[in-house]
């Protein structure tokens, strides 16, 4: 007759060896402690009239269709989600935030212009 106890041990024994091998580290730079805060790239926080931003209309890779793109910034992502709130609700339209550009969709370079040097940024268009 099989012993219970011996089973449990078993049982014990494998769910071990399962948490040591998904937790083994084959190669770490920092360590395993290593504090994710202090590897981060540091993101300088300049004020708006420090910053030229550039305002593009593009279509490439959209299906044809046109947005407008502000590139240049030097903020936060809280801050840029914050000013791209304002910036859709001034245009009445969508946007999104991708790698520290702004994408709004349509046609509003002009009006993005004035909004941006309303807030202080220098911002040029640029191209067509």
């Amino acid at each position: 007759m099989p012993n219970p106890r011996r089973r449990q041990d078993d049982r014990a024994n494998a769910s071990t060896r399962q948490n040591s091998a998904t937790q083994r580290v084959v190669y770490s730079e920092f360590g395993p402690n290593a504090n994710t805060e202090a590897i981060a790239r540091a993101v300088p926080d300049l004020p708006p009239a420090q910053q030229t931003l550039k305002v593009q209309i593009s279509r490439k890779g959209r299906g044809g269709k046109t947005v407008t793109v502000i590139s240049g910034f030097q903020h936060k992502p809280e801050t840029l989600q914050a000013l791209l709130k304002t910036l859709k609700n001034r245009c009445g339209t969508g946007g999104t935030l991708k790698d520290d550009t702004i994408e709004i969709q349509g046609d509003y370079a002009d009006r993005l212009v004035t909004l941006l040097t309303e807030q202080g940024y220098k911002a040029k268009r640029s191209g067509g």
